[in-house]
């Protein structure tokens, strides 16, 4: 099994979401979180004075999805969430050993 979690820019959530439907993923975690990378930020004025906006909104999605399902997995989400500008995200991958279902007990792809 692998963790995928992606950083991608807010309003491509409901695209990537319809995207990852469309191939049968059937969950995922979806959190607000705020960052930066090469962008830097930007600088903003605000009566008067200008600052500088380090952190920028995003959503990281987390998804595990069993090893068959990676390639299809990845390219529904880099497919929907690119907008072929500097901000567009990352998406990171890593193994994941052991997934338990609460309430069944149900473990490793069955749990999934």
């Amino acid at each position: 099994m692998k963790k995928i979690e992606a950083i991608i820019k807010p309003f491509k959530l409901e695209e990537v979401k319809s995207g990852l439907h469309e191939i049968g993923v059937e969950g995922m975690t979806v959190t607000e979180v705020k960052g930066f990378g090469r962008q830097k930020g930007h600088t903003e004025i605000y009566r008067g004075s200008e600052y500088t906006v380090d952190f920028l909104p995003k959503v990281k999605i987390e998804i595990i999805v069993p090893d068959d399902k990676l390639d299809t997995v990845l390219k529904a989400i880099i497919s929907n969430a690119k907008t072929g500008k500097i901000g567009d995200g990352k998406v990171f991958v890593m193994n994941v050993e052991q997934a338990i279902r609460i309430r069944t007990d149900e473990s490793g792809d069955k749990a999934i």
